[in-house]
């Protein structure tokens, strides 16, 4: 038994809980829970996430008292115990440590436990005071780096807007057994006030607070309004998490000198609103921060795959006007010099089959056909673009086509194959091939393949209509497709979630939807399946989910 001691690291309720409840019931800790007026009490559930061979990251976070609520700064420091053990009940425990829960990190605490062994199942709990312990948790480390897994298998999230609906598509995939991990795509939480996003007569639960949030408390009060949700911490806790940001985590189509939806002279310094926003990320998401305090980074599971994940928010230029020709401009980035080299050195480097690309915003271009007009509105809302419907959405890789050209580019100059963008953000689920030269697609070539998931709960575009779904958007979909030949599948109306299946010979997105966001007990089905093939870079449909 080893004894390991860590330090915490500092966009887009009332609910039906059974369900949730019931996926944990087989983690539930032993002692009676505690409320946080008895003493310390863990109410925000607990958090595992960015696995590697020999290790996890642990989170929780810790109710010393009933006035230390989040973004609060009271509270006394507590230390907090924590335990990893091969078996539920902890008969057999393989590493613990104390941690020291503080206000200053909005006591919330993380533990990088390693020295565990590789593609093996734990379970981990945390401590407060004697017979004070959180719920239970369930994680799995990564394959060794040269193990040869038979499969990986990922559920794929995007967008949950609290104030917009219910966050079945979590308890959906907290209920499998089958996954490894769970990677969210960005816009874990949205920053608008109250009211704003969907409009309040719309609104299904409040937000809190219910003003825009702009400072460190905000930020840190709407991380812990999303962490009471019991879809949520069932997440959490059946599997890791692999997280990355886009411009909710912030401000809305946030760059790295502002955001659309940022007022200087009302809301403050954009720098310091971007530093509080990103503070209170890294205290409460279970994520190892990394070079210069962004989420870009790399995993790797075996000889499998790798898992490439970028921060397409604080190095990006400004999104340029459509119609400009500025999206063209080779001295405009979206990704940054250093994270781009980065990444094409990773992607050439990789000796892994697959390489995967966690990828906030849609890679693919998408041009407009003949949309029917009364379409153009609604689309241009969730594309980004003008309403009159030209073609370039500039807050997507749309608007920064140099870099674009230079990574494919890369990707074809080196003859690297099954590159796998696995994409959120715009509401809707699309299957792509990724081409060179999207005019001449597909005579010219396909570079990698795209999946993008659609949101959990946020707008989409019968929401905008307020129309049932599938109704109006058929027309828009063949006319999207009939323009863009490497738009294989895109649905417009529906909520949900992914899971991705990769073996040695393809890698296949299942595409799943929910009967209703605004039902706490929504149901799941599954709606499509496409695959890409090793050796092709093109995406086709397969028949039926993997099962």
């Amino acid at each position: 038994m080893t004894d390991l001691h860590h330090t915490a690291i500092t966009r887009r309720t009332a609910v039906t809980a059974a369900a949730a409840t019931a996926a944990l019931l087989p983690l539930a800790a032993p002692a009676t829970p505690a409320r946080a007026a008895d003493g310390p009490a863990f109410l925000h559930g607990v958090a595992s996430g960015d696995p590697l061979p020999d290790g996890i990251l642990l989170w929780t976070r810790v109710t010393p008292a009933p006035e230390a609520v989040p973004g609060s700064g009271l509270g006394p420091d507590t230390e907090v115990t924590w335990e990893v053990a091969e078996d539920k009940d902890f008969a057999a425990v393989v590493a613990r440590g104390t941690v020291r829960a503080t206000a200053a990190a909005d006591h919330t605490v993380k533990a990088d436990v390693r020295g565990l062994r590789p593609a093996t199942d734990y379970f981990y709990r945390f401590g407060a005071q004697p017979g004070v312990l959180s719920p239970v948790g369930r994680t799995r480390t990564a394959p060794a780096h040269n193990a040869a897994p038979g499969a990986l298998r990922f559920g794929v999230v995007s967008c949950a807007n609290w104030e917009a609906g219910y966050f079945s598509p979590y308890r959906h995939l907290a209920a499998r057994a089958d996954l490894d991990a769970t990677l969210h795509l960005g816009d874990y939480i949205y920053e608008y006030a109250s009211g704003a996003y969907p409009e309040r007569k719309y609104t299904v639960r409040a937000h809190s607070p219910a003003h825009e949030i702009v400072t460190l408390a905000d930020y840190r009060i709407r991380h812990g309004r999303y962490r009471t949700d019991p879809d949520l911490q069932a997440l959490h806790a059946a599997r890791p998490l692999i997280a990355i940001w886009d411009d909710h985590e912030f401000a809305n189509d946030a760059w790295s000198g502002g955001a659309e939806n940022h007022t200087p002279g009302t809301e403050g310094d954009w720098a310091a609103r971007v530093a509080a926003a990103k503070r209170a990320y890294f205290e409460w998401m279970p994520v190892r921060p990394s070079t210069e305090g962004t989420t870009y980074r790399r995993l790797r599971f075996g000889n499998l795959a790798d898992l490439h994940l970028l921060d397409l928010r604080s190095f990006r230029s400004q999104q340029a006007t459509t119609g400009s020709g500025d999206v063209d401009a080779p001295d405009r980035t979206i990704i940054g010099r250093a994270q781009l080299d980065w990444l094409k050195s990773g992607l050439a480097a990789s000796g892994t089959t697959w390489r995967l690309v966690g990828n906030s915003v849609m890679i693919s271009p998408v041009a407009f056909g003949a949309v029917p007009a009364e379409l153009l509105g609604p689309l241009a809302e969730l594309l980004g673009l003008p309403k009159e419907g030209l073609a370039i959405n500039p807050d997507q890789w749309d608007g920064y086509t140099d870099d674009r050209r230079e990574l494919l580019a890369h990707l074809t100059g080196r003859s690297i194959g099954n590159t796998v963008f696995l994409t959120g953000d715009i509401h809707m689920a699309w299957a792509n091939d990724v081409p060179v030269k999207a005019a001449t697609y597909p005579l010219s070539a396909s570079a990698a393949t795209e999946f993008v998931v659609t949101s959990v709960t946020s707008d989409n575009l019968d929401d905008i209509l307020r129309v049932a779904p599938h109704t109006v958007s058929l027309a828009a979909a063949a006319a999207i497709r009939a323009a863009n030949r490497h738009v294989k599948w895109v649905d417009m109306d529906s909520h949900g979630y992914g899971v991705l299946d990769v073996t040695p010979e393809r890698a296949q997105m299942d595409y799943y939807v929910v009967s209703d966001r605004t039902d706490p007990a929504a149901t799941a089905s599954w709606a499509r399946s496409y695959r890409t093939r090793s050796g092709t870079q093109r995406v086709e449909r397969a028949e039926g989910p993997v099962r």
